[in-house]
C-alpha cells in the first residue's frame, strides 16, 4: 500500500546504512565525508606576531621619538624585550617582542634617521597585533565527523600538518536496464524501438554525487535474466531499476525481487508524478525501484533517491533544504495529491515549467531546480511565495524543514 510522502522521508532517514572508510591525503579528500572528529594541534597564531610592517613599542610611549634597537624579520626566534622609549623594526608575520602592546605601520611615523623615528599620540592598545590562538586554539575541533570536506576545510587541516585524513568511502552503486521494447543508446533501434534513457540519467546522477557506479547490463524479459543480475549486485550498497515495478504482465522486476526475498521497505508513494516507486532490501543491499517514465523517475529520485544517497556518502545533512521565492507566474494545478512541479529559478523567481509529463525526456534539460505542492493546492498566483528546492546543486541541511508549498 502506497504511504504519504512525510512517512516515506521519515522512512529514509531513519534507515541504519553501514559506512566503510578509508585514509586518503587531504588533498584527494575534496568533496568526501569526514569520518572522525579532527582538532587543533596547536594554536593559530602559534605566537603573536605583527599584522602589519611597521615599529613594535610600548604603548606609553605614544607620540615620543624612539629609537630604534633592532629589526626582526618573518622568521627570526628573537627574544627581544623592549625598554622605554626604544622600538624594534617588524615585518608582517614576525614575533612580537613578549613586552610589545602595539603595533605602528611604517607610514604613519614620522622617520628622523634610521635608528631614530617618532610614533603618532592616537595609537591604540595592541593595535595590529595578532595575538597566540586569535585564529585557531589548540584542541579546537575544526572538522567533524559527517561533514562534507571543500577546499576551506583542507586549509583548515594543512594549516595544522595534517597531510592525511580519514574519509568515508564512496558507495557502490549498481544500475542496471530491463525491458526488451528498450535499447541501449549504443545500440541500434528499430522505428518500434526506443532508446533507454533513464539507465544513463541514474549512472551519471549518482556519480555526481559522489558514487562509485557499476552498469551491469540489460535484463531480458523474463525473471531468471532479472534475477540473475540482482545475484550478481548484492555487493552493492543499492541497486537502482526504474519500470516493471507497476502491474502489468510483462513486468518481471518486482517477481524477481520477491523470489530473492526481498523485504519491502515501503511500496508505492502517494505522489504524482511517481507513485509507483518501492524501496526494499535484501542483505545488506537496498534496491530502490524507480518509475519506469524518464521524468517521473528522475524526479523521483532527486526528492527520495537522492536522499539515501547522501546517507550512504556518511553525511549528516540528509534533509531537503529550500529557498523561499515567488512565481514567475501563475499556476494552477489539479490537487488531491502530492505534485512535483519542476523548473528553473533564475536567483529571483520561480519558472514552471510547461511541459512536464511524466514520460518526457527534454524537461529536466530545461530545469534547475523544483517545488512541490501540497495536495490541497490548486492555485499558485504570480508572485506567490515558494519553496524551492534545487536539482542542479546539492542543497541540504541537517534539520528537517517542510518544503510543501501551500497556498
Amino acid at each position: 500500500m502506497a504511504i504519504d510522502v512525510k512517512e516515506a522521508l521519515k522512512i529514509i532517514s531513519d534507515l541504519e546504512l553501514k559506512t566503510k572508510f578509508e585514509i586518503l591525503p587531504i588533498e584527494d579528500s575534496i568533496n568526501r565525508i569526514c569520518a572522525q572528529n579532527i582538532k587543533a594541534t596547536s594554536s593559530l597564531p602559534k605566537f603573536n606576531n605583527s599584522a602589519m610592517d611597521g615599529y613594535a613599542i610600548l604603548h606609553e610611549d605614544c607620540g615620543e621619538k624612539l629609537e630604534v634597537k633592532d629589526t626582526i624579520f618573518a622568521g627570526d626566534n628573537n627574544n627581544l624585550l623592549l625598554e622605554n622609549k626604544t622600538c624594534v623594526k617588524i615585518m608582517t608575520g614576525a614575533k612580537v617582542p613578549d613586552n610589545c602592546t602595539a603595533i605602528v605601520p611604517k607610514e604613519n611615523c614620522e622617520i628622523i634617521s634610521q635608528k631614530q623615528i617618532i610614533v603618532p599620540k592616537d595609537i591604540k592598545l595592541n593595535q595590529h597585533i595578532r595575538f597566540i590562538g586569535e585564529d585557531i586554539k589548540k584542541e579546537e575541533i575544526l572538522l567533524k565527523e559527517k561533514e562534507e570536506i571543500n577546499f576551506s576545510k583542507i586549509t583548515l587541516l594543512a594549516s595544522q600538518g595534517i597531510s592525511h585524513i580519514k574519509v568515508y568511502k564512496k558507495p557502490k552503486i549498481v544500475v542496471f536496464a530491463s525491458g526488451e521494447e528498450l535499447k541501449l543508446h549504443y545500440e541500434k533501434a528499430e522505428d518500434y524501438q526506443i532508446y533507454n534513457s533513464n539507465t544513463p540519467t541514474f549512472i551519471s546522477r549518482c556519480k555526481e554525487l559522489g558514487c562509485e557506479v557499476d552498469f551491469i547490463g540489460q535484463a531480458h524479459d523474463s525473471i531468471e535474466s532479472i534475477k540473475e543480475l540482482i545475484q550478481n549486485s548484492l555487493d552493492a550498497d543499492m541497486i537502482i531499476t526504474s519500470g516493471g515495478v507497476s502491474v502489468g504482465d510483462a513486468d518481471f522486476t518486482k517477481a524477481a525481487f520477491n523470489e530473492l526475498e526481498s523485504k519491502n521497505i515501503f511500496e508505492g508513494i502517494k505522489i504524482k508524478p511517481g507513485k509507483p516507486t518501492v524501496l526494499g532490501k535484501i542483505k545488506d543491499t537496498y534496491i530502490l525501484n524507480l518509475p519506469g517514465n524518464p521524468l517521473a523517475g528522475a524526479l523521483i529520485f532527486e526528492l527520495f533517491g537522492k536522499l539515501i544517497v547522501q546517507k550512504l556518502l556518511g553525511c549528516n545533512k540528509i534533509h531537503h533544504n529550500f529557498i523561499i521565492s515567488k512565481m514567475a507566474e501563475e499556476l494552477r494545478n489539479k490537487k488531491g495529491r502530492i505534485t512535483i512541479i519542476p523548473g528553473f529559478f533564475d536567483g529571483e523567481s520561480f519558472n514552471a515549467e510547461q511541459k512536464r509529463s511524466p514520460g518526457m525526456v527534454s524537461t529536466l534539460s530545461r530545469c534547475n531546480s523544483m517545488i512541490v505542492l501540497n495536495e490541497d493546492v490548486s492555485l499558485l498566483k504570480k508572485g506567490a511565495l515558494v519553496k524551492v528546492l534545487p536539482i542542479n546543486w546539492k542543497f541540504f541541511g541537517k534539520d528537517d524543514k517542510d518544503f510543501l508549498t501551500n497556498e
